[in-house]
């Protein structure tokens, strides 16, 4: 007799991996996050740095999409868009946003929240060049959240482009098109543990930017 599908209640993982305690964790979070990143790179995880972005606009309208983390410093975490985006839009209306990476290989996920600003444009301009010809071409091809026709339209101003700027020559930089920082003012990094009592350690800075920690409830 075959069994019945599962209902979407039915569905549930007991994680079994590992702990995480206040002791466990490096006094600075962003030395903690280089820890788990590593270890997540290390694991051959696919996509490492992708992570859920949620913004919101100046009516408090929320949006969200994965996005991918660039590079990481002491000033924040940058990821690399189209200004005019709805992303783009909402961050210049609202200036903070938040992002989760969620690793479920490795039973974690790590919640970031903060204000949001636009790396410099040495900056995007170093990052954009970084990139493939044809990812350069893409994101000058794209008005990124407009609508449009169908894809040959799409693929007509890729080719278009292609043409212009063939393999091998410098493609300048667009203007609507450049790096944000997401400056942290919480860092959570969450383990799975058996029977949904999860591990939830959280920074949060204060008005000197100094780090406390502490254990949440799951």
């Amino acid at each position: 007799m075959k069994k019945p599908t599962p209902t979407l209640a039915d569905l549930r993982e007991n994680y079994t991996m590992a702990g995480l305690d206040v002791i466990d964790v490096h006094p600075d979070p962003l030395v903690q996050f280089q820890s788990w990143m590593n270890l997540a790179i290390g694991s051959k995880i696919v996509e490492p740095n992708a992570m859920t972005l949620a913004t919101a606009d100046n009516n408090g309208v929320p949006s969200s999409r994965i996005v991918l983390l660039k590079h990481y410093d002491e000033k924040g975490f940058c990821f690399f868009t189209n200004y005019t985006s709805r992303k783009g839009q909402d961050i210049a209306q609202n200036p903070h946003a938040a992002i989760t990476m969620h690793w479920k290989e490795l039973e974690r996920q790590i919640c970031i929240r903060g204000k949001v600003e636009k790396v410099s444009h040495e900056e995007s301009e170093t990052y954009f060049h970084m990139r493939p010809h044809k990812s350069q071409i893409g994101a000058i091809a794209s008005e990124q959240s407009q609508p449009i026709e169908n894809r040959m339209a799409l693929e007509a101003r890729e080719q278009k482009l292609l043409e212009k700027y063939p393999e091998g020559t410098t493609l300048p930089l667009p203007e609507f098109w450049g790096g944000f920082r997401i400056i942290p003012e919480y860092i959570e990094f969450w383990q799975g543990r058996p029977s949904r009592l999860h591990d939830r350690i959280v920074y949060t800075i204060d008005e000197n930017e100094d780090w406390h920690i502490n254990r949440l409830c799951p």
